[in-house]
């Protein structure tokens, strides 16, 4: 590896006679001479106290900073913005959520450039601060580490644990008439009993685990639950490693590989980990210029056993898989079944295979399952192609009861009216149920569909009612649920041209979704067609609306799909 500076970017703004106004600035808020002559490492902190995913950060930091500066270099923290999924799922709200993730991406570049930090440590909760996170340090290239607040401790009702995922269900059961009012109130005062991101394999540990494997994260540091008081050590490991990657020259671009990618996609083939791994792996590869593509998920899931038995679908939190062997217990089950590129680097300067060696399993422990006695012999993630979608939908197949479904279409233009047809007992068993306008453009945001798909479940509609949407899931989502769905409505894809009563297949073994309506029915219902009105003709939205790709490139902003003058009726 080549000599790499400790000291070569903040020497720019600190070191010099023609630095003494920076300096004099950096001396008002307690720097020293001192300070200012060793590495200056950002903190780049997520901490907001409008949730409990990133509610510890700004503990952690400290914890961090302490590492920093035993390892010889000087931090300086500062923040970006954070939108919690769950507070804001189910409403306008939630068109903020992915927009966030370029936000906090951009906010990490520009602190980091405009600052000329020698390195960086980024710290994460919710589900797209970690994505960001990752882009923002990933952009900047400069030594870094990525480091996970950690889960929430699982809550407790009627003697079983219990996590955000059964307070939105049992909004459904609640409306179904099979709790009362009580019964509902007790769920939602003891789901989340303190600090840390949601307690299942859900988005934000669905990420977290893909960062250790990928090697942006060091492995073991990111399933330490948030109120552990082991989390402060892991805090000032993680300061220290941030240094060690300075003095060794260690950049982000140096471990994110295509084989790196293929580790992360098989840690959440294994976890039954979230869909929205696509859609931010997909981001992240794009900015660090290694090729991914959709079919890249089906392939590697599909050569990847089910090990580990988490919610939603499964039995265990967050929390238990910790302390029955944490992220390194189920990197080991894959070492061992021979499913990961040994080889690859991690931010620690070792292989993902030595990291791996140090796994200790808790013994009778049952959240990850022998190698030879998987779940089940392949992962989650799917890939579906049709007439309906051309370019590509993903759906989570490890919380899926079947893998055919025929029926006919419940068209909606938005989440709100299809979740009050859910309530009110509009669709039935056998429907599917058809949300558009959802998508990155069209939305604009892609909102997550939660309060939805668990409506569905908590009616009790979960094994015969599926759903097809240009929107996204919660990683808490389970059940026959499809995302992604591309080109999305509002870029004239086929969702925008279905009708109520239309026949919808799926066939998850095939990879197929097909709209049962003939081409020049199509064609028919699409003339004149003119892409919906945007929802938000200024500001923010507004910018991400006319940026924005599609997400079967991950959404990424900066690459938008060339404006159709005709609909997308590919056969």
């Amino acid at each position: 590896m080549a000599t790499y500076d400790p000291k070569g970017r903040s020497a720019l703004i600190t070191e010099g006679t023609n630095r003494a106004a920076a300096r004099a600035m950096l001396k008002a808020i307690g720097f020293t001479d001192e300070d200012l002559k060793k590495p200056i490492v950002g903190i780049a902190n997520t901490w907001t106290e409008t949730m409990p995913c990133n509610y510890g950060l700004r503990d952690l930091a400290e914890y961090v900073k302490q590492g920093v500066r035993a390892a010889g270099g000087t931090p300086m923290e500062f923040n970006t913005i954070s939108v919690s999924d769950g507070v804001a799922m189910g409403t306008p709200a939630m068109r903020a959520s992915l927009v966030s993730r370029e936000v906090i991406a951009d906010s990490i570049e520009l602190m980091g450039h405009g600052y000329q930090f020698d390195a960086m440590v980024v710290l994460v909760g919710c589900d797209k601060t970690i994505p960001g996170g990752a882009i923002g340090l990933t952009r900047l290239n400069i030594p870094g580490v990525v480091l996970y607040g950690g889960t929430i401790m699982p809550g407790k009702h009627k003697g079983r644990n219990i996590t955000i995922q059964q307070v939105f269900e049992a909004i459904g059961r609640h409306s179904a008439g099979q709790i009362d009012d009580v019964e509902l109130k007790e769920i939602e005062d003891c789901a989340c009993p303190g600090p840390g991101a949601c307690g299942g394999q859900f988005t934000a540990n669905t990420m977290a685990t893909a960062l250790e494997f990928i090697g942006l994260s060091a492995m073991g540091t990111a399933s330490v639950p948030a109120v552990d008081e082991a989390k402060r050590e892991v805090g000032r490991h993680v300061g220290e490693l941030a240094m060690k990657a300075l003095y060794e020259g260690r950049r982000p671009q140096d471990v994110l590989t295509r084989e790196s990618f293929e580790n992360a996609i098989a840690s959440v083939a294994a976890t039954g980990g979230s869909t929205n791994a696509v859609l931010h792996l997909l981001a992240l590869a794009d900015e660090a210029g290694v090729q991914l593509e959709l079919e890249d998920f089906d392939r590697v899931s599909e050569a990847t056993p089910l090990y580990a038995d988490m919610m939603p679908s499964g039995k265990y939190s967050a929390f238990e898989l910790f302390h029955a062997g944490g992220t390194r217990l189920v990197a080991k089950r894959l070492l061992d079944a021979g499913k990961l590129n040994a080889d690859c680097t991690t931010v620690t300067g070792r292989t993902i295979a030595a990291e791996t060696a140090e796994a200790v399993e808790r013994e009778g422990q049952q959240v990850v399952m022998a190698v030879e006695k998987p779940l089940k012999p392949r992962g989650g993630l799917v890939i579906l192609r049709g007439s309906l979608a051309p370019d590509g939908a993903v759906v989570k197949v490890s919380g899926a009861e079947y893998m055919q479904h025929t029926g006919p279409a419940r068209v909606f233009d938005g989440e709100e009216d299809a979740m009050d047809a859910v309530m009110n007992d509009r669709v039935k068993a056998g429907d599917v149920v058809v949300i558009r306008n959802e998508g990155p453009r069209g939305g604009p945001g892609m909102r997550e569909m939660l309060g939805v798909t668990a409506a569905i479940v908590g009616k009790g509609l979960g094994s015969s009612v599926a759903l097809i949407t240009d929107g996204r899931f919660s990683g808490a989502t389970r059940g026959l649920m499809i995302g992604h769905a591309t080109p999305e409505a509002a870029d004239g894809g086929p969702l925008a041209f279905v009708e109520d009563g239309d026949t919808i297949s799926i066939d998850i073994d095939a990879r197929t979704i097909d709209l049962q309506v003939d081409r020049q029915e199509l064609e028919r219902r699409a003339e004149g067609w003119q892409p919906p009105e945007q929802k938000y003709p200024r500001g923010v939205f507004a910018k991400y609306a006319g940026l924005v790709g599609s997400a079967s490139r991950g959404a990424v902003v900066g690459n938008p799909p060339t404006p159709r003058s005709r609909p997308a009726l590919e056969a």
